[in-house]
């Protein structure tokens, strides 16, 4: 698609500037979808961030000029190429496997629902990236950013750190300039983990804020499809295209009244003046001197600029959340019957149920278990239906300490606005033979809470990898939460573009 004469340079360009190219006629869709697929074909050899370009981009942009030249416009996401996680579905040329061989050449015959609002909203899809293989359910010694289809996806800023995970390849892209946005999704750190790696943006919305219909799922209590961008603005600018109640998708009902089609209104540069942050010291700063540095000086800005900051403010319930093994259990649960019923409404020929999926794993086990086995496959298997009153004890004692006894009490007993926490340490180097070295992070209240968070780049280590602070909220403060993120993104200094380094020069 692309012939490398396109003089368009897209990168680090946001998507406000790439509309304003367009409606000025400084370039088509077509041209920036060339420029796009031209940056993929140069650098993602090194990072296996993207798994496929869309086919069809080419002539979709080529329609989408039409309609512009024609005087119809869309709206802010016209002709705007985004990447899509690979467990999203889409009814096109291109694959939905969530990493794994097993769904390899078996089409979907709907769009998940995001997809579809993303098209009708003028998004050319460009292509699907590389993901941890089933979202990281698969074994607790995985890879992040390792999938049988893509193999391992690697950081940006230098080639052996991690990518984070599991929507590993929509943090790298945006931050390598292979779109202006990406699509993830997120049950558990899913989002704002690559975000942390790569150096981006990642909104990870509340559950029911967008449809989780036709994504390849783990969790209908926990699963949130959400955007990753350089910037709060352009990750903002495709999230309202993803909301709206989605009769495929129950979760969504609640969302009525609280959701918005437009989030740019929430930009605010001073939207830190007068907001109570509260800082959840206990069990979430402590494991990474590096991290702690930066977003205690991120900490500062907010004081500096108007935020009333208290600290700590501490999560009751934190010791407790911090059993994973506890609260796995939900998840054990439901990606059985979760996964067991988008199988059985995909029509795949000969993958039906997980049970198929641990098949064609020990069938293809050179290929697809290399490093690592598939034990969360197979305990989950094991586990019975969701009548089960363990499982419903369970997922009753997550909402309980996550919710009434955990951000909410925080909330309500310091009258907060929002909660700051760095997201985790700066990127581990790669391990595929014994798997993620993870020193901490704090998405995992907001996980079983259902609750939004936001992830955002707030300053380098010295040695040149980025550091993010994630920003927790209660559910629907979304609002909130963009306008003292967007505040504090331009309070602080600009993101350090990546590096592209085989590995890190350290002293």
């Amino acid at each position: 698609m692309a012939d490398g004469r396109s003089s368009v340079n897209v990168e680090e360009v946001d998507v406000a500037t790439l509309r304003r190219w367009m409606e000025s006629g400084r370039a088509t869709a077509r041209q920036i979808v060339e420029a796009y697929v031209a940056r993929i074909e140069a650098l993602d050899g090194n990072l296996r961030s993207v798994l496929e370009v869309n086919p069809e981009a080419g002539a979709i942009a080529d329609a989408l000029d039409q309609e512009c030249a024609a005087g119809h416009v869309r709206g802010p996401l016209h002709g705007i190429p985004i990447l899509l996680k690979d467990n999203i579905d889409t009814a096109d040329r291109m694959e939905t496997t969530a990493g794994s061989l097993a769904l390899l050449g078996s089409q979907p015959t709907r769009d998940a629902t995001v997809a579809e609002k993303l098209r009708e909203a003028g998004a050319i899809l460009l292509g699907k990236t590389n993901m941890s293989e089933w979202a990281n359910f698969r074994s607790s010694r995985s890879s992040s950013g390792w999938s049988g289809r893509g193999r391992q996806c690697r950081n940006p800023y230098a080639f052996d750190r991690s990518p984070g995970g599991s929507s590993s390849g929509s943090g790298v892209a945006p931050a390598a300039s292979f779109c202006a946005v990406a699509i993830g999704t997120e049950t558990n750190g899913s989002i704002v983990s690559p975000a942390n790696a790569s150096g981006v943006v990642g909104i990870k919305p509340t559950v029911g804020l967008t449809s989780r219909a036709g994504v390849i799922p783990i969790s209908h209590t926990q699963d949130t499809i959400g955007p990753l961008g350089r910037t709060v603005a352009d990750a903002v600018a495709v999230l309202g295209a993803m909301t709206g109640v989605d009769s495929r998708d129950p979760a969504t009902e609640a969302s009525a009244g609280h959701s918005h089609t437009d989030y740019t209104a929430f930009l605010d540069a001073e939207g830190l003046s007068g907001a109570r942050i509260g800082v959840v010291r206990a069990a979430y700063f402590g494991y990474s001197e590096h991290a702690d540095a930066v977003v205690n000086a991120a900490i500062d800005v907010m004081r500096q600029r108007g935020a009333t900051i208290v600290d700590p403010a501490d999560i009751p319930t934190a010791k407790q959340l911090g059993n994973w093994l506890d609260m796995r259990d939900v998840l054990l649960y439901e990606f059985k019957a979760d996964l067991n019923t988008y199988l059985e409404e995909r029509g795949h020929p000969t993958i039906r149920t997980l049970a198929d999926v641990i098949a064609f794993n020990e069938a293809h086990a050179a290929e697809e278990m290399p490093y690592f086995r598939q034990e969360l496959h197979e305990q989950s298997q094991a586990k019975g239906p969701l009548t089960d009153q363990a499982y419903l004890d369970v997922l009753a004692k997550n909402f309980r300490l996550s919710r009434d006894e955990g951000l909410d009490a925080v909330f309500d007993e310091h009258t907060l606005d929002a909660l700051i926490a760095p997201t985790a340490q700066p990127a581990a180097t790669i391990d595929q033979i014994n798997g993620d070295r993870r020193l901490g992070g704090c998405s995992t209240p907001a996980a079983l809470a259902g609750y939004p968070l936001i992830s955002m780049p707030c300053g380098s280590t010295p040695f040149g990898l980025p550091v993010s602070l994630t920003l927790m909220g209660r559910a629907w403060s979304e609002p909130t939460l963009i306008r003292i993120a967007y505040a504090l993104e331009q309070a602080l200094p600009p993101r350090r573009p990546p590096t592209y380094l085989p590995t890190l020069s350290l002293p």
